[in-house]
């Protein structure tokens, strides 16, 4: 700091105003020249106004003189202030380039919290934050019928009556998801595309990058034959060809002609479609009713409220409600907006994750202020000085201050490599089924998103140990040589360490919470038995297949031909199976109820063939499977699970009961009697509940049923061993059975079970990790404060230590005392952080299953670990004091 500032620094205030200073020098130069105009023989009347009159306007020329002095005032001072921070940041790096190790502990430890933040920031960006690429995203609904309180799809009929006489969408549209099997003389791959109607894309506002999309016209019955492609499948299928608009595909056995491709960002359910083609409802299918496969979308229209148009959907609803009671029920209408339901509860549990990794920051702050600390009192002869050669107190802060905020760009640039790595970790260790979280990236937004994070950390940690070594005594610091103790900063580092342990500590039992459910998840029993058994889907085109008697037979023909494969215990149909995701649901009424909302039981069905039972080894509690004589013309049977028995028939012998279900009227209801009851299956896996399901024989379906099943089933097969090799051998083998049947029928998604009971649990195992990193990281970050506290305790006693020696003090003695200072912030670090996490736990609710939020295990492991760890990180440098020679350290002192 140079000396001749605290001059500069008072001119300011010597100086007079400048408006005084130009008036006087304006006068003197006026009365100079009346003088010397009277010396020209004038009166002086005369001569002053002369004068005057030559300098003109003296309050204008005042004005313009005194602007140009404040101006060069500021550029004088902007200059000084840009003078001053290039030397206090030149001298903040020399000073922290003096002590290596300092700045590596201090940037090490703040940049794995800022990129730990910055990289779960980017994924928080990437799923919630970020618009969707639509025209208008916020007016983008998502419309759903609700019937005993589930949100579900919505029948032909009702959009139908929905689109033409609702007005508060500019536009609506219906979507079907469904396979396509597209084919050339070579190979069949399965697709997965979307029927839509003629509104779908102009809901979303978005054109094609290449050709167009459907017209009116094309939304009709034989005028449907056109396909739009995404972008990825035009690039994998089709190689990029600008070209591909207007040549013909064949799907599903039917020519269809390419009339456009949907840019890369155009995926507006965040479910992967390949392509699209019109739904052209028949007069048959805008009079149906009674089944729900439709999602809705559509563009609200500007100034019209989520409640005004939910409201004229339920009036509308209501209406056909009772036009249509057997098919309707009592459903009600719900709406909300497209990005809510994609995002789901992702946007909560990001949020909590992004909350988490902010503890771990401030922990890492926390122990950059003690560091901080630790090196003002260290340089308290040093700031001294500057005090008393005439530096300001504000000067000495913003000085430290600047040393904070250059470690904090410096954590920063450490930080986003970090960060960038993070990322790539991130992506390869999430779950699959995490909306838009593959398009996470580092871009301008993240990189000012890890500045502003180290501005504002620079702050955190960087103010009070500036505070505090701008308000020591000058006096007394300089007659110490600098070696005063400062009680209020101890208690400021002990205060830092409780705050540091609390947050560890909340992290720690929330990691705890979700390993416990972890556990409980890996010992839940799926209800059948996964070792060896390959599933695979088998599509039939549906062009060749209409007649349901063929498709019968072809399956019963790929059923045996897969029993009959070398490495094959076992094989069997079914049209989806458990941890497969999809398959159908039904509302049962048992026989002698009525068709009340309260007596139907919405349960999942499953149609399959004899002895899937066996080849899954799903327990039979009582009855029988299916068998041979469960055909089409014989009683209609059908197999339930406990679940469903017991709220169907409670306390009863289900074996011989009625049930109405999938077909049939008041008239011909069409009972299904109960054959057997089998163990419940945890279908959508052990995180789910246990749902109500039943089971029918294919041979017994309606013909209508392959239509609701796209004339698709899954095979299972149980093979000899669960290894690889035998998953590979037998998953060719399927390939080969259904080929050697029909070379049209595609095999796709063949895998083993246990990926798919593995990948039931994905989620639950990747936010154990995620937040066992995190607590494990803030639990390290903490104890390395915990060991920067008690040795800095021991270097600013250590003459204290001495003397105690000297007077007879055991090491025992002195080990005891640094022990109990150090336990003491520890021990209310986890009270508090105890409070903290019982509260905090609360916001797992959605990620725990089978554990309570309030885990006492959790709880306590929590404290026990951070009790260990502090004391571990106690002793050692309390060890070191006891190894003191007091005649030395007395005769230093």
């Amino acid at each position: 700091m140079s000396a001749d500032k605290p001059v500069r620094r008072a001119a300011p205030i010597l100086r007079r105003p400048a408006a005084q200073d130009v008036s006087e020098e304006l006068a003197f130069h006026v009365e100079m020249r009346t003088r010397e105009l009277i010396a020209e023989g004038r009166s002086p009347e005369a001569a002053r106004a002369e004068a005057l009159r030559a300098f003109g306007d003296l309050r204008a020329v005042s004005e313009e003189c005194v602007e140009l002095g404040d101006a060069r005032d500021r550029e004088r001072d902007r200059r000084e202030w840009f003078g001053e921070m290039r030397q206090d940041v030149t001298y903040a790096i020399r000073q922290l380039l003096r002590t290596p190790a300092f700045t590596a502990i201090a940037v090490l430890t703040l940049a794995l919290g800022i990129g730990a933040t910055t990289a779960i920031f980017s994924a928080v960006r990437s799923v919630v934050l970020r618009p969707f690429p639509f025209a208008h995203p916020e007016r983008v609904m998502f419309l759903t019928e609700n019937w005993q309180q589930n949100q579900g799809s919505v029948s032909d009929g009702n959009f139908v009556d929905w689109y033409a006489r609702q007005k508060s969408f500019e536009k609506l549209a219906a979507q079907q998801f469904m396979g396509f099997t597209l084919a050339d003389r070579n190979s069949a791959d399965r697709l997965t595309g979307t029927k839509v109607t003629k509104d779908f894309f102009d809901v979303f506002g978005v054109r094609p990058a290449l050709g167009r999309t459907f017209r009116p016209e094309e939304d009709e019955p034989g005028n449907d034959a056109v396909v739009v492609l995404s972008d990825a499948l035009w690039r994998t299928r089709f190689g990029a060809d600008a070209g591909v608009v207007g040549k013909e595909v064949e799907l599903n056995g039917r020519k269809y002609t390419i009339i456009g491709v949907m840019p890369a960002s155009f995926d507006p359910t965040a479910s992967g479609e390949q392509l699209w083609v019109p739904q052209a409802f028949t007069a048959e299918r805008k009079a149906q009713h009674d089944e729900h496969h439709n999602l809705v979308m559509g563009l609200v229209k500007p100034g019209v409220t989520i409640s005004r148009a939910q409201a004229e959907l339920t009036a509308i609803q209501k209406d056909l409600n009772e036009r249509y009671p057997n098919a309707n029920g009592e459903r009600t209408v719900g709406v909300r907006t497209l990005s809510e339901v994609i995002i789901g509860d992702y946007r909560d549990r990001l949020f909590v994750t992004l909350g988490a990794v902010g503890f771990v920051l401030l922990i890492a702050c926390g122990n950059v202020a003690n560091l901080l600390l630790a090196r003002g009192a260290a340089r308290a002869k040093e700031l001294a000085v500057r005090a008393a050669l005439g530096a300001r107190r504000a000067r000495i802060v913003r000085q430290l201050l600047t040393e904070s905020v250059v470690l904090g760009v410096a954590s920063a640039l450490v930080g986003l490599a970090l960060a960038y790595g993070g990322i790539r970790v991130l992506l390869a260790a999430a779950p699959e089924g995490i909306p838009r979280l593959g398009e996470t990236r580092v871009d301008l937004a993240v990189l000012s998103f890890a500045m502003l994070t180290a501005l504002a950390s620079s702050v955190v940690f960087g103010l009070v140990p500036s505070v505090r070594a701008s308000k020591q005594d000058v006096q007394s610091t300089l007659r110490e040589g600098g070696r005063g103790a400062g009680t209020v900063k101890d208690h400021v580092r002990q205060a830092l360490v409780v705050a540091e342990v609390a947050l560890a500590c909340t992290l720690l039992a929330g990691a705890g919470l979700l390993v416990r459910s972890a556990v409980y998840l890996q010992h839940v029993q799926p209800g059948f038995d996964p070792t060896g058994i390959i599933t695979a889907r088998v599509a039939l085109p549906e062009l060749q297949y209409k007649d349901p008697v063929r498709i019968q037979q072809t399956y019963q023909a790929i059923n045996e031909r897969l029993a009959a494969l070398p490495g094959v215990k076992a094989a069997s149909i079914v049209s989806r199976a458990p941890l497969a995701g999809g398959g159908g649901s039904n509302g049962l009424v048992p026989e002698g109820k009525t068709l009340e909302t309260e007596n139907i039981i919405q349960s999942s069905s499953r149609y399959t063939v004899p002895g899937y039972l066996a080849t899954m080894r799903i327990p039979l509690l009582k009855g029988r499977d299916f068998t041979s004589a469960d055909v089409d013309g014989a009683q209609r049977v059908m197999i339930v699970s406990e679940t469903l028995a017991k709220r169907a028939w409670p306390n009863q012998d289900p074996i011989g009961k009625r049930i109405r279900c999938c077909e049939g009227d008041e008239k011909d209801p069409r009972f299904k009697t109960v054959v057997g009851v089998v163990a419940d299956v945890r279908a959508d896996g052990p995180a789910a509940d246990v749902q109500p399901e039943f089971y029918l024989p294919i041979a017994q379906m309606p013909p209508d049923a392959w239509n609701w099943t796209r004339r698709t089933m899954t095979v299972v097969a149980r093979a000899t061993g669960d290894d690889d090799q035998h998953v590979a051998a037998v998953g060719a083998a399927i390939r080969t059975a259904v080929r050697n049947v029909d070379p049209s029928v595609p095999v796709f998604q063949v895998r083993p079970m246990r990926e798919l009971l593995h990948g039931s649990t994905a989620e639950a195992r990747f936010n154990t990790l995620l937040l066992g990193l995190l607590g494990g990281a803030g639990l390290v970050l903490a104890m390395v404060g915990i060991y920067g506290v008690v040795g800095y305790f021991v270097t600013q006693r250590t003459t204290e230590i001495g003397v105690r020696m000297a007077l007879g003090a055991s090491p025992g003695d002195v080990l005891r005392l640094l022990t109990f200072q150090g336990a003491r912030p520890i021990l209310l670090g986890i009270v508090v952080g105890l409070a903290l996490a019982f509260a905090a736990m609360r916001l797992l609710r959605t990620a725990v299953v089978g554990v309570s939020l309030s885990d006492p295990t959790a709880l306590a492991g929590a404290a026990a670990v951070l009790c260990v760890a502090g004391l571990a990180a106690t002793l050692l440098p309390a060890r070191r004091a006891t190894r003191v020679d007091p005649a030395r350290t007395i005769m230093r002192s």
